[in-house]
């Protein structure tokens, strides 16, 4: 756990409130924290589900790992401790979007489940949806779209999770997706109905 080193500073409430900005979105501010291994369809589910609420007039912000690790945790590797501040930041910046009434949508690794955990202690109860996107490490390694399980299984790649790192799938997920059985569209459309049944967002949009 990160331990604040700034003193003397003060919490400001803001004027408009997470109510004022949910009840003009027409949706409850949320994070929907899609967890598995690489090549699994993190991604590409996490911008399925994004696109399927947009359509349905929903506001909605994709924080992909890849992508962050680009700006925001650029200075940031992938060993054990690393990935924890990487998950530590990611939770933190989901909390603001999910304050400013956003659904946002994260698709990293995140393979400790106390870095998870520490992710959904932020967000109130309720907001917090864990997608556990199930995908068989071999049905992974065939897809390898950056060829990085080859280049972990030669070695060149540390720390890869699923064959040099460990990987610890949830426990109680709000959502099991199989990418391997199902379609990417029936895994976006069993995120959705999870998110109508929890109050998230309205039905028959």
């Amino acid at each position: 756990m990160a331990q604040q080193k700034a003193t003397n500073i003060t919490w400001h409430e803001a004027v408009v409130t997470a109510e004022d900005r949910e009840k003009l979105l027409n949706q409850k501010g949320c994070v929907i924290w899609f967890t598995g291994l690489s090549g699994s369809g993190k991604s590409t589910l996490a911008n399925a589900v994004g696109q399927v609420l947009h359509q349905q007039q929903h506001h909605t912000y994709v924080l992909d790992g890849d992508n962050v690790r680009h700006g925001l945790n650029k200075n940031l590797g992938f060993s054990p401790a690393d990935r924890e501040e990487n998950i530590r930041r990611i939770g933190e910046v989901a909390k603001l979007f999910a304050d400013a009434g956003t659904i946002v949508l994260t698709a990293f690794i995140s393979p400790y489940r106390t870095d998870r955990d520490q992710a959904r202690a932020l967000i109130a109860d309720g907001r917090f949806v864990e997608v556990f996107v199930d995908c068989p490490l071999e049905v992974c390694e065939e897809r390898d779209t950056k060829g990085l399980y080859k280049k972990a299984r030669a070695g060149e790649i540390k720390e890869f999770t699923g064959i040099s790192a460990p990987y610890e799938p949830p426990l109680n997920p709000e959502v099991t997706v199989n990418t391997a059985a199902l379609s990417i569209e029936e895994c976006a459309q069993a995120v959705v109905m999870v998110l109508i049944k929890a109050g998230l967002v309205p039905a028959g949009n």
